[in-house]
């Protein structure tokens, strides 16, 4: 690879994704984000473009031909792409699976697991064609490592086959110009795990509670996934921020319980 790389972020409009695409930037490098639609690309684009070199572009990850079409676009702008991260996700709505609608899961099952699929499949099949190959990385999260809670069920099934994901794709590009990894940035403070920690309720107190100890803002987290994706050559690599020892030690640290990350939360950030 280059010095400068191309980088494709998924997801790049809000939270970790525009954080990471802010990192890249920063760097040195370009980098493609996309939304859902082409006004939110653009908005974003536009927004990181003081960084350095950026293309916004809409995009359905759920949709095979659209997400082609995105790694087309990059392509076409920048003559490759080295990195592919497929940081687009969603949760559902903290509630019971009975109580959720159909098209709810299943929107959540769309962006989270048929997306990574389409991002993973475009993205290996036009890596393989270029000389110097390529990068791929899925976004692990809660249920990732088996993990259960009551109300999240959708969103961490999705998780626990991204972690199976990960590993059986790594395997598949074993000795190719390609590599295969898994990011997982912990309790990251943004619209989704807001979401996803319920809204006045006690359930949603406690998930406050637990956010503050374990949780981090984007700026803080996104710095150090982007320059872990910057450094790794190793296929089936999995960089994950919050460890068991960390977290156990925010938890017998009294500073930690202390924290406030969520109260001054700005949705959209």
């Amino acid at each position: 690879m280059s010095d400068t790389r191309t980088v494709v972020v998924t997801g790049g409009t809000r939270g970790i994704g525009k954080g990471m695409a802010r990192e890249f930037l920063k760097r040195g490098h370009r980098v493609v984000v996309c939304g859902r639609s082409d006004d939110s690309a653009s908005a974003s684009a536009a927004d990181l473009a003081e960084h350095g070199e950026v293309l916004g572009k809409g995009c359905d990850v759920s949709d095979y031909a659209s997400v082609q079409a995105l790694w087309d676009a990059a392509v076409e702008r920048f003559g490759g792409v080295d990195i592919w991260i497929n940081n687009a996700g969603i949760s559902n709505r903290r509630a019971n699976v009975n109580d959720l609608r159909p098209e709810e899961m299943a929107e959540v099952v769309n962006t989270n697991l048929t997306g990574s699929f389409n991002g993973c499949r475009v993205a290996i099949e036009g890596m393989r064609k270029q000389e110097n190959g390529g990068a791929v990385y899925v976004f692990e999260g809660f249920g990732s490592n088996g993990m259960t809670a009551p109300g999240l069920t959708p969103y961490g099934s999705t998780k626990r086959a991204i972690s199976y994901m990960a590993q059986s794709l790594a395997k598949e590009v074993r000795g190719s110009n390609v590599i295969v990894g898994a990011l997982s940035p912990g309790i990251v403070i943004t619209d989704m795990s807001m979401l996803a920690g319920g809204r006045d309720t006690a359930r949603a107190a406690q998930a406050r509670k637990i956010y503050n100890i374990l949780g981090d803002r984007v700026e803080r987290v996104t710095p150090w996934l982007v320059e872990k994706v910057l450094a790794n050559r190793k296929n089936g690599a999995a960089f994950r921020w919050l460890t068991r020892l960390r977290s156990a030690g925010r938890f017998l640290c009294p500073v930690y319980h202390r924290r406030d990350v969520v109260s001054d939360y700005a949705p959209g950030t």
